[in-house]
């Protein structure tokens, strides 16, 4: 098992159950000096996708999962990873436990673009079903798209 940080509409537990049904969630945290944008607007379907950047006054909400190696390659062909889409990488997650680290993907474009209003809406309510704090929460309801 490897740990996996979730993020954005892959915080639904929902379909993390469907992308992910070996793996169970661990818990949530918190990704300090990061924050939640988009790009690669000409690589979606229906708008720019999301990513992370590096932002010292930024933190990001995230779902933690014990990700096993079965499910670990069918989340890489659903993010795109042979494709070239994301790429992995590793980050220290803040918890109530401690920082701990944990992988997860980064769009290999760069930042710029709108998402969907769809896609905004659905990310908003997978870190509300997450747990995320109401203010985390209307801050993504609030984004522009």
């Amino acid at each position: 098992m490897s740990l996996y940080a979730a993020y954005a509409s892959n915080l639904d537990a929902r379909l993390m159950t469907r992308r992910a049904p070996h793996s169970p969630l661990r818990g949530t945290g918190w990704l300090m000096g990061w924050r939640l944008t988009f790009g690669g607007e000409q690589m979606g379907w229906e708008g720019a996708l999301t990513t992370l950047v590096e932002d010292t006054a930024g933190q990001v909400f995230v779902g933690l999962y014990d990700l096993a190696p079965v499910d670990e390659e069918s989340l890489d062909r659903w993010e795109g990873v042979p494709l070239g889409v994301y790429r992995r990488t590793t980050l220290r997650v803040h918890t109530m436990e401690g920082d701990v680290p944990a992988w997860l993907y980064v769009l290999n474009d760069y930042e710029g673009g709108l998402p969907s209003a769809r896609y905004l809406g659905e990310i908003a309510d997978a870190a509300e079903s997450a747990g995320a704090p109401h203010d985390y929460v209307m801050e993504l309801r609030k984004r522009p798209c």
